[in-house]
């Protein structure tokens, strides 16, 4: 015959950790009790539009390389690109739909494959739309009828480079 144990457990003896204060936390006319631990930071809502200074103050913080690093490599993976441009992967998506210049290699997996030359389309339209602020049938309507306006662009580009180079050598005197 088997003999049968029983165990019991006596959990009244167990010291249970103090609970955390709580303090109430109004919002939209509502207390709601948190604990104390938990700071609430009211942060600024990221929805919507950036603001022209937000839009501004990025622009600057673009990762593009200089052309002789950019032309080494045969092709960039939209990854890479959306990661140069600090934008979403689907917004390269969509400018590959909407602008005719934008013409990425596709592998047989359905990868999109960016040439350098596409990256200087895509650097051409980021600073029609974001930079100028045109709108999308805008930045079209700009590329289809301005034929040089890459060449434009480039010299624009050059003229920053040049700017920041002098306020550079200014602010070292």
């Amino acid at each position: 015959m088997a003999v049968q144990t029983q165990i019991a457990f006596d959990f009244d003896n167990i010291e249970q950790p103090p609970l955390p204060e709580k303090k109430p936390v109004v919002k939209n006319e509502k207390v709601i009790v948190l604990p104390a631990e938990v700071s609430v930071v009211k942060q600024k809502s990221t929805r919507g539009r950036k603001s022209l200074k937000e839009m501004s103050a990025g622009v600057d913080l673009l990762d593009i390389p200089e052309d002789e690093i950019l032309f080494q490599k045969m092709y960039y993976s939209i990854g890479k690109v959306a990661a140069m441009f600090k934008v979403n992967q689907s917004l390269i998506r969509l400018w590959e739909n909407e602008f005719d210049v934008l013409k990425p290699k596709k592998n047989g997996k359905g990868d999109r494959l960016f040439r350098p030359e596409d990256i200087k389309n895509i650097q051409l339209i980021y600073h029609l739309m974001r930079e100028r602020k045109y709108t999308m049938e805008g930045a079209k309507e700009f590329i289809k009828n301005n034929k040089k306006a890459d060449e434009k662009f480039t010299a624009i580009a050059a003229l920053k480079k040049m700017k920041d180079f002098l306020n550079e050598l200014k602010a070292n005197l």
